[in-house]
């Protein structure tokens, strides 16, 4: 049970966060750039891996995709985060810093602490266990409002991405948002 509430809390942190940039975009203005935008690809991915994980019993299936999509978060943080240390006249750092840290070191922190996460949870757990009839049926239900709030942002943020970049790839230039 402790096992399936650790998931459960892995999921919703990671869905607060994509909660809080999809305000920052639309609330403040700040609008993504092609490697902000695939880090919440990865954010999601792991969202999803997590969510697979607590409606399976039997594998560790969930956890395995939720633990590839933090390293996927991991590299492309990393990536953006060592282009952006030295700003270059006329490309300052994207997006202002919540707490005096931006959004791609912010998702370094984030990929570090969810791929600690899964591991320690597969130390402490191991291999997944059927719960009783039971203890299902609280669980079944946050996790159906889990999945249902994680499809609902995800929605809002692909169509926030088709809306800015249309249906070719995104640049850091010549957004067409309606302004």
């Amino acid at each position: 049970m402790l096992d399936r509430l650790v998931l459960l809390l892995l999921t919703m942190i990671l869905a607060a966060i994509l909660t809080a940039a999809l305000v920052m975009q639309f609330a403040f203005g700040e609008i993504p750039c092609p490697l902000c935008l695939l880090q919440r690809v990865a954010m999601f991915g792991c969202c999803f891996g997590l969510l697979h994980q607590l409606r399976t019993h039997e594998s560790e299936r969930g956890g395995g995709i939720a633990q590839l999509f933090a390293l996927l978060l991991l590299i492309i943080a990393t990536r953006q985060t060592l282009l952006d240390l030295f700003p270059r006249p006329g490309h300052a750092y994207i997006g202002s810093a919540v707490f005096g840290i931006h959004m791609p070191v912010w998702s370094v922190v984030i990929g570090v602490c969810l791929l600690l996460a899964l591991a320690l949870r597969l130390t402490l757990f191991g291999a997944p266990r059927l719960l009783p009839r039971t203890e299902r049926l609280p669980l079944a239900w946050a996790t159906r409002l889990a999945e249902f709030y994680v499809v609902l942002i995800c929605a809002i943020n692909f169509a926030s991405v088709v809306f800015q970049c249309g249906l070719s790839e995104c640049h850091t230039f010549g957004y067409r948002l309606l302004t």
